[in-house]
């Protein structure tokens, strides 16, 4: 058995769980009293999991520099690339007007904020329009959901859904093309009926969405999780 390099993290939690880094690298985070040679198990039985991960990380392209919010900065909206453009003499606010994002700011130090909001709002937006789709795709393969959603930002995930069904995305989500936003929401839904990243979970995404690791590569090809 191959051993695994991990660095272990202690909380004040009941369950121990496995995280894989951007980096690739495997943090394990158990609770205050868990016996070390348990999460050695526990890290040894995931495995072959951990290594899936690492691999679909080392295809990612390299970390884009962080982000200036300065006039001139490349964006994509909707899978489309857009050049950020500053303006200081109008009410604050975004718009999109032929190729150029007009972010709108009484200071240039607000454009960070300014930026975050206007697309977690259009995250919003979009996504419930999508979810709409999604879900009535999904009913064909007896899976359900009431549709509602939270938005928050994720460093290593663009969505994510709990055994009790609440449903969670990347407000930058927004910047993909809509049939990878499809491909998020799909993904999350069919673990309403299998909930692990098990094979009988990928047989029922490939009945789903036939062409979902098409969507998933132009996906993490276009867009850049947020840091």
């Amino acid at each position: 058995m191959t051993r695994i390099p991990y660095t272990l993290k202690r909380r004040a939690r009941r369950t121990l769980s496995i995280e894989v880094q951007p980096d690739g690298s495997v943090l394990a985070v158990a609770p205050l009293e868990a016996p070390e040679d348990a999460v050695e198990l526990k890290v040894a039985k995931r495995g072959a999991w951990i290594l899936r991960q690492q691999r679909e990380l080392a295809k990612l392209p390299p970390p884009l520099p962080e982000r200036q919010y300065v006039s001139g900065e490349s964006w994509r909206y909707l899978g489309r690339q857009h050049r950020l453009r500053l303006l200081t003499d109008e009410p604050e606010g975004v718009r999109v007007v032929r190729g150029e994002l007009l972010v709108a700011v009484r200071t240039p130090g607000r454009a960070e904020q300014v930026v975050e909001r206007w697309l977690r709002s259009r995250a919003a937006v979009v996504i419930s329009e999508r979810m709409e789709f999604c879900l009535e795709h999904a009913a064909h393969f007896g899976i359900s959901h009431s549709g509602e959603f939270s938005l928050r930002r994720m460093r290593t995930q663009w969505g994510s859904c709990t055994r009790s069904g609440k449903l969670t995305f990347n407000p930058r989500l927004v910047q993909a093309p809509k049939e990878c936003i499809d491909y998020v929401l799909l993904h999350e839904l069919c673990h309403l009926t299998e909930f692990n990243h098990s094979a009988a979970y990928y047989r029922l995404l490939g009945r789903v969405l036939p062409d979902w690791k098409r969507r998933r590569e132009r996906l993490n090809r276009l867009v850049e999780l947020p840091q």
